[in-house]
Order: C-alpha cells, then sequence, then structure tokens
C-alpha cells in the first residue's frame, strides 16, 4: 500500500504558505487605486487648462475689441511757415555804472550842511553840501587888504621913479639911484600879483565851500553827517553818485564769436543788444553795442564786451546780473516751426508730420538757428507742412490722429508763459 508521503505536511509550513498567499492581493488592490488617481489628476489637468484657455481667448478677444474701440490720439500741430528769424550770441554780463563819482571835499572845515537826500537822482552843478566858509572869507580879507597896501606903494614909488627920471636928465642925481628906484617900482608890481593871486586861492576855497555834483546821477547813502569835520585826503569820501542814464552792460562771449561781431563793428553797423532777467524770460530793456575789449582772456577763453542802454525808466541798476543777447544777423525766408515741434533721437533731429490721411511720419530734419520758441529748419521740411507739436510722446511711425492745429503764435505765447 503505498502512502502519499507530499499529503502529511507540517501545520507551520501550512500556516507559513497562507501568510505567503495572502499579501499578493493588497498590492493588485493598491495598483488599481495608483490608477484610479492618476487618471483623476489628468482630468483634473486637462479640463484646468482647457478653462485657461477659453479664459485666455476671451482676454485676447476683449483686449482686440478695447483697441477696436480705442479713438485716434488727439495731437496739437502748427503748419511750417516761411519767415525771418533773428541770430543771437548769448552771454552773461553785469549792469554797470557809466561814470561812478567819489564826492570828497577839497577843502578842510566842519560839514555845516547836506543839501541831499539818500537816493535822490541829481543833475550835474547841483549842491550836494557846504563846508563852514568862515575861514576861507578871513583869509579873502586878508589877501584884499595886503593887496591895498602893496598897490599904495607901487603907486608911491612909480611917482618917485618919475621925479627921478627928470633929476636925472636934469644931471641932478647919479644914474644908480635912478635904477633903484625902477626897481622899487618892479618889486611893488610883483607884489601886486602875489597879492591878487592870495585872492584869488581864497575865493576859489569859498568856492570849494559849496560841494557840488561832478555828474548827473543817482546819489547813494550818506557817508558823513552833517558837523562833521571833513579833509581833503579823507578816503571814504562825502557820498557816491553813480550814473545811471545812460548805464553800461559788461558781458562776455566766447572769442570763436569774435570775427562776425568785428565785422560788423568795423562796417559800421550798429548792433542791438537786449538785456533779460536771470531767468532769461523776460526782457528788461534794449540797447546797442559800444565796443569791445582790446584783449581775450586765457584763462576763460572769452572776450568782454561792452553794450550802453538809455536806461531811461531805471530797470537795470548797478551790479545787477543780466543774461544778455546780442543781435548779429537775420536770416531771411527760412522756414520756421516751434521749438516744441523738434525731437530728438539715435539718428539726430526729428518731426512727426500729419499727413492728409490722418497718420504721422517721423521725418529727419536739419535744425539751423534756435530763437527763443522758435527754430528754422533748413532741410526736411516745407512750408504749410504740420507738424506736431503736443502728444508726440504717444505716437509712432503710422499713428493714427485727431488734429487740432494751432498757430505758430498762440503756441509761442503758451511756451513763452
Amino acid at each position: 500500500m503505498d502512502i502519499n508521503v507530499a499529503a502529511v505536511s507540517d501545520p507551520k509550513e501550512v500556516d507559513l504558505q497562507q501568510e505567503s498567499k495572502q499579501p499578493t492581493r493588497k498590492p493588485r488592490l493598491t495598483r488599481r487605486w495608483w490608477r484610479w488617481l492618476i487618471l483623476l489628476a489628468i482630468l483634473s489637468c486637462g479640463a484646468y487648462l482647457l478653462r485657461k484657455g477659453r479664459e485666455n481667448s476671451q482676454s485676447r478677444a476683449a483686449q482686440g475689441a478695447a483697441k477696436s474701440v480705442v479713438q485716434s490720439v488727439p495731437v496739437e500741430a502748427a503748419a511750417a511757415r516761411k519767415g525771418d528769424i533773428s541770430v543771437y550770441l548769448n552771454g552773461l554780463g553785469s549792469v554797470t555804472p557809466f561814470n561812478t563819482v567819489t564826492v570828497k571835499s577839497r577843502v578842510d572845515g566842519q560839514l555845516i550842511k547836506v543839501a541831499f537826500r539818500e537816493g535822490q537822482f541829481v543833475h550835474q552843478g547841483d549842491v550836494l553840501a557846504e563846508i563852514d566858509p568862515r575861514p576861507f572869507e578871513v583869509q579873502l580879507s586878508q589877501a584884499e587888504g595886503q593887496l591895498a597896501r602893496d598897490q599904495a606903494q607901487l603907486n608911491n614909488a612909480k611917482i618917485d621913479l618919475a621925479r627921478y627920471q627928470v633929476l636925472f636928465r636934469q644931471d641932478s642925481i647919479p644914474k644908480q639911484q635912478l635904477d633903484t628906484q625902477a626897481a622899487t617900482v618892479g618889486q611893488f608890481e610883483g607884489a601886486i600879483k602875489a597879492d591878487q593871486a592870495l585872492i584869488d586861492n581864497a575865493r576859489l576855497q569859498l568856492i570849494y565851500c559849496h560841494i557840488t555834483a561832478p555828474i548827473s546821477g543817482r546819489i547813494g547813502l550818506r557817508l558823513v553827517d552833517a558837523g562833521n569835520m571833513v579833509h581833503a585826503n579823507d578816503p571814504n569820501g562825502i557820498v557816491v553818485v553813480t550814473q545811471v542814464q545812460p548805464i553800461a552792460v559788461l558781458f562776455t562771449l566766447p572769442e570763436d564769436s569774435l570775427p562776425p561781431v568785428l565785422k560788423k563793428l568795423r562796417a559800421g553797423e550798429r548792433l542791438p543788444v537786449d538785456a533779460y532777467d536771470r531767468s532769461g524770460m523776460a526782457r528788461i530793456a534794449g540797447g546797442a553795442l559800444l565796443t569791445v575789449d582790446n584783449q581775450i582772456d586765457p584763462n576763460t577763453g572769452t572776450l568782454r564786451l561792452k553794450a550802453v542802454f538809455k536806461n531811461q525808466d531805471d530797470t537795470l541798476f548797478p551790479n545787477q546780473f543780466v543774461n544778455v543777447k546780442l543781435l548779429i544777423d537775420v536770416k531771411k525766408s527760412s522756414v520756421i516751426v516751434p521749438g516744441v515741434a523738434v525731437q530728438r533721437g539715435p539718428q539726430g533731429a526729428f518731426v512727426y508730420v500729419v499727413k492728409e490721411d490722418k497718420t504721422v511720419e517721423v521725418r529727419q530734419v536739419a535744425v539751423g538757428t534756435m530763437d527763443d520758441s522758435k527754430v528754422s529748419i533748413e532741410k526736411g521740411l516745407s512750408p504749410g507742412e504740420l507738424v506736431v507739436v503736443d502728444g508726440s510722446d504717444k505716437l509712432r511711425a503710422g499713428s493714427k490722429v485727431r488734429l487740432q492745429t494751432i498757430d505758430n503764435s498762440a503756441r509761442s505765447r503758451r511756451s513763452d508763459s
């Protein structure tokens, strides 16, 4: 009888086999769950991307619609015109009195009267102050007495001389006595001249006691009060008078600007000069160039020039700082546009030209002379063409614009203000 040995097994081995069979079911269940999770994640990502794509397409469509709704760019434009433009040389200067005089006493004495007001405008010859004249009046009286005495002695000497001449012809006196008397007459005549000089000097001192204005001009602050002793050698004087009508302006220009200025001066042409305030915007006064200095400053490479202004309204004040504009030439029949129309770029100066279809064109131009708010165009622009003067920061080549045309004069007034 055969015995099946394999059928007989150990209970421990049976338990181990059962335990080894149970884990094979858990990985299968785990793998199924992971598959479902990955599939769910893929579906979620797809739904998100689909939704995002629809939102982007809607935003692009909205932007396109917004762009289609945007209107033309509003700009202001001015027409290029043909006209004259002035060529100026600009410099910095200061106002200088045409003449400055420190009024001093020419005699020593007590200042008894001040006849001016500080800041007053005086004319040449007006009395400004008075020195005590009494000492000089005494000197005058003394000199006049001396003259009278010497005059009497001279008359007596002349009578004696006439007698001696008669006696000499009669051979009654020697020749030496006649010559001595003639010399005495000459001495008295010399004394008379000396006495007259003393009288004239005393009278001159009396004139100097009345101090008058040497020039016409404006009085400064009083330097000496009445009652003080003044001397002819006092360093400060009594008052300072400055001539302000006319008045001068000293200014500098680069040495490269000298040739055209000298050419005009040698031809006898009058070169107008305008003085502006510190900001360079407000014109103060107008005058003319008087002369140029005789040498160039080697340290700065500039030349000093002097202009004269009538200054009837006292707008210019001594030592005032001014901006100076010297008119050197006027260019005729130039193409002129407002200065704000000219833009600067990598390729140089350009303007936005408005075409007939209300689009703008970028036009390269050659800039010429600049005068305040105006500029001349040497090349690239014709009279009558419209150029953008406001709103150019939003423009590109080919941009559509909504035009607001203004004239150049209005633009100039706006720029100046």
